[in-house]
């Protein structure tokens, strides 16, 4: 009998404890709830931690089994104030919530290092861009082209046969920029790499083939006479042999630069206008800045081999046929090797080259036909005649 009271007694003391414990909680978070909502609220934003907290939280990361140790949390990241919402109609499309003085809008293809000082990244900053479009097939003569250009130029290869190790070789391109996307021509990376904003750094863009003769070439000496004849858009002469298309183009050996030709009865309607003037090939073309915005856009996302472009360029500059030439002092040979065709497909029982050739040409057709049908519906949009 005494057995089974203490035993009651203990099951009662229990319950009690835990109803005490249940009822005690309670109270407690009624208490603590009065006491939040009885003083001003405080943000957690301006609660500076503990250097010890703020040191655990340090970045790190493991790079070829080395321990770098990453920055930690800026002091003042706690305290930054909200601000009213920005809208800055100004700013470039996508960035009118972001303050002017953050967007950065255009960029370069300079190569930086992954420490130190962001401002002791460059030795230099190179002036101009030089882009080759490039398989390996091809790398004697472009190790050639390369050496006639100065730590001025920057040095882009657009790889179309998907080889860029093997570039290694040479010293110059490790710190050259490789870009490997098989089986494309140079207008098709043009288009998608070389954005205006993209370019903006370099006062001239040479969109070069692979297959040229740089041998009377300096690089330097052109954009002297680029600057001097005030060329937006120019090319080197070309020296008569086979490959040789258009007089305009034809080097003349009694003159520094030509920006006029007489061609063939009846193939100039105008003798401002190409192929007789405001004129150059697309083989070696070389763009100042201002005009390369203008070709950029007029380059079509679907046509990848660019003839018909070059009759276009005057449109870019003006007046034309004083803004357009070719330097003759400092001449290039075209070695008319055509290395595109074979990166084409057998169809139909035709070469590769075959079927690379034709497509050419019916770009050559679309491209007269979307700009002839551009010009008519603006003309007719806004009421206007066309001179």
């Amino acid at each position: 009998m005494v057995t089974s009271h203490r035993r009651f007694t203990g099951v009662f003391k229990r319950s009690n404890d835990s109803v005490r414990l249940i009822i005690t909680t309670i109270m407690g978070m009624v208490f603590g709830y009065f006491i939040g909502i009885s003083f001003p609220s405080v943000s957690l934003a301006k609660i500076s931690l503990p250097s010890s907290i703020i040191s655990s939280l340090d970045v790190a990361f493991n790079d070829d089994h080395q321990r770098l140790s990453g920055r930690s949390f800026p002091e003042n990241l706690g305290s930054i104030p909200l601000t009213p919402k920005i809208y800055v109609p100004t700013n470039p499309r996508g960035a009118e919530s972001l303050p002017p003085g953050i967007v950065v809008a255009e960029s370069d293809f300079y190569l930086r290092r992954l420490w130190g000082e962001p401002s002791e990244d460059l030795r230099n900053k190179p002036k101009y861009l030089v882009t080759f479009t490039v398989g390996l097939d091809q790398k004697n003569n472009i190790d050639a082209c390369v050496r006639k250009f100065s730590e001025d130029f920057q040095i882009l290869l657009f790889h179309y046969d998907g080889r860029t190790s093997e570039w290694d070789q040479f010293e110059w391109s490790k710190r050259a920029v490789h870009i490997s996307i098989r089986k494309q021509t140079k207008w098709w990376y043009a288009k998608r790499f070389l954005h205006p904003d993209v370019v903006a750094a370099y006062d001239y863009i040479f969109i070069w083939d692979e297959d040229l003769g740089v041998e009377h070439f300096n690089a330097e000496k052109y954009i002297q006479l680029v600057k001097k004849h005030e060329l937006e858009i120019s090319q080197p002469g070309l020296e008569p042999n086979n490959g040789l298309t258009w007089q305009m183009t034809k080097r003349r050996g009694d003159r520094e630069v030509h920006k006029s030709t007489e061609e063939k009865p009846g193939w100039c309607s105008d003798p401002r206008l190409p192929p007789c003037a405001a004129f150059v090939e697309i083989m070696a073309p070389v763009f100042s800045r201002e005009a390369w915005r203008c070709v950029w856009h007029m380059i079509q996302n679907d046509l990848v081999h660019g003839w018909g472009l070059d009759f276009a360029l005057r449109r870019c500059v003006e007046p034309a046929h004083e803004k357009i030439g070719v330097v003759d002092s400092q001449w290039i040979v075209h070695q008319v090797i055509p290395s595109l065709g074979s990166q084409g497909s057998s169809e139909n029982g035709k070469a590769p080259w075959e079927g690379v050739r034709v497509r050419c040409r019916n770009e050559w057709t679309m491209f007269q036909d979307r700009l002839a049908n551009a010009d008519k519906a603006y003309y007719a949009q806004n009421g206007k005649t066309r001179v």
